[in-house]
C-alpha cells in the first residue's frame, strides 16, 4: 500500500509518516520501482499500535521505546501519564474557572478583562499588601468577579485584606450572597466566621434572613458577628446572643450598646433588664457581675434605673462603686436636659 492511500485509510498525514519513517518508529517495508514507501500489513499494524499510544499521551520516542525495548515496563510511564494527565486536567479547569469569572462579571470592553485578570491574579498573591490594593483601587462602577470575591473571602487569613474583600462585596448589593451562604454551613469553624462576618456588611432582607441562622451556631464568635449585626438592624432575635456575650465578656461593650439601641425600637427594655438582673443574682465572679453593671447604663428606663439603684448598696464593692457612678452620671444628664429646658 502506497503512502498515499495509507493516509487516507488511517487518517495521518502523508507528511507526519515521513516523519515516522526518519524516526525510524514506522518504516515501509518495501520501495516502488519508481522509489515510493510501499506499507505492508505489518506497517499498517505498527502505525495503528503508534497512534493507540499517542491517543494516551505518549510522545514519539516513548512510543518507540515501548514497541521496540522488550523490557520496556509500562507500569512506571502510565503511572506518570496519570499524573500529568490530571495536573494538566487541573490547569484546564482552573484557566476555564478564570474564563467563566471574568465571564461573570459581564466585562464591555477589553480594558475591563484585563482589569478583571489582574484582580484575579493580585487575588492568589503571596503579599497580603497587594492582596487588598488590588481589591481597593477597583472603581466604584466596575464590574467584579463576585464569585471570585466570595472565594477569596472565605479562606482569608489576614484581616486587612479580609475588610477590603467585606467593602468590596457590600458594593454590589447582596451578588454573591447565595454562596457566602454556602458558608454558613461549612464544617470549619473558621469558613462559617469568615461568612458570618461577610453577610454582616450586607444590608439586604435577604442577608438578614441568613444572619439569623446563625443565631444558634455552635461557635460563639459566629453567634456575636449576627447577634450585633442583627440588633443594629433592629432584630429582638439577637437579645439572647447579645445577653450572652455581655455575660461571657466578648465584645461585651458593643452588644451592651446594642441592647440599649433595641430598646428604641421594641418594648423590650424591661425584658432585657429581668434576664440582665437574673444573670447577675447568678453569677459568682465580679468580673462578670461588672461587666452586667456596666451594660446595664446602656438600657434606657425606670426598670434599669431601679436595677442600679439596688446594686449601689451591693456587697461587692467594686460592683457598688461602680454602680452608683453610673447613677450619679445619669442623674446629671438629667438635669441638665431639665435645666437646658
Amino acid at each position: 500500500m502506497l503512502i498515499g492511500e495509507v493516509s487516507r485509510r488511517c487518517g495521518v498525514s502523508a507528511r507526519m509518516l515521513r516523519h515516522y519513517d526518519r524516526l525510524g518508529l514506522v518504516k515501509p517495508t518495501g520501495r516502488t520501482s519508481g522509489g515510493y514507501r510501499e506499507y505492508s500489513a505489518d506497517d499498517i499494524r505498527r502505525l495503528f499500535h503508534v497512534e493507540s499510544l499517542r491517543t494516551l499521551g505518549l510522545s514519539l520516542n516513548e512510543a518507540k521505546r515501548a514497541l521496540d525495548e522488550p523490557d520496556f515496563a509500562p507500569a512506571d510511564l502510565v503511572g506518570d501519564l496519570i499524573r500529568h494527565t490530571r495536573q494538566r486536567i487541573a490547569a484546564e479547569e482552573e484557566l476555564l474557572g478564570k474564563l467563566e469569572r471574568v465571564d461573570a462579571a459581564s466585562p464591555a470592553e477589553w480594558e475591563d478583562v484585563l482589569r478583571i485578570v489582574g484582580l484575579l491574579r493580585a487575588l492568589e498573591s503571596e503579599s497580603a499588601a497587594r492582596r487588598q490594593q488590588a481589591i481597593l483601587s477597583q472603581n466604584e462602577n466596575s464590574s467584579l468577579p463576585v464569585e471570585a470575591l466570595v472565594e477569596a473571602i472565605l479562606s482569608e487569613d489576614d484581616p486587612n485584606v479580609a475588610g477590603a474583600l467585606q467593602w468590596s462585596l457590600a458594593r454590589v448589593a447582596g451578588r454573591g450572597l447565595a454562596d457566602l451562604a454556602n458558608g454558613l454551613d461549612a464544617e470549619e469553624v473558621d469558613v462559617r466566621r469568615r461568612a458570618t462576618a461577610a453577610i454582616a456588611e450586607i444590608q439586604t432582607p435577604e442577608a438578614t434572613v441568613q444572619l439569623r441562622r446563625t443565631l444558634h451556631d455552635s461557635d460563639a464568635t459566629v453567634r456575636g458577628y449576627a447577634a450585633l449585626a442583627l440588633g443594629s438592624r433592629g432584630s429582638v432575635d439577637s437579645i439572647p446572643a447579645l445577653i450572652e456575650m455581655v455575660v461571657e465578656g466578648r465584645r461585651d461593650v458593643e452588644a451592651a450598646e446594642v441592647l440599649g439601641l433595641l430598646t428604641t425600637v421594641s418594648p423590650s427594655a424591661d425584658d432585657i433588664v429581668e434576664v440582665m438582673q437574673d444573670k447577675l443574682d447568678n453569677a459568682d465572679d465580679s468580673p462578670t457581675r461588672l461587666r452586667i453593671t456596666q451594660a446595664l447604663a446602656e438600657i434606657p428606663g425606670t426598670a434599669a434605673q431601679r436595677a442600679l439603684d439596688r446594686l449601689t448598696h451591693d456587697g461587692d464593692r467594686t460592683i457598688a462603686s461602680t454602680a452608683a457612678a453610673i447613677v450619679n452620671t445619669q442623674d446629671r444628664g438629667r438635669r441638665q436636659i431639665v435645666d437646658g429646658r
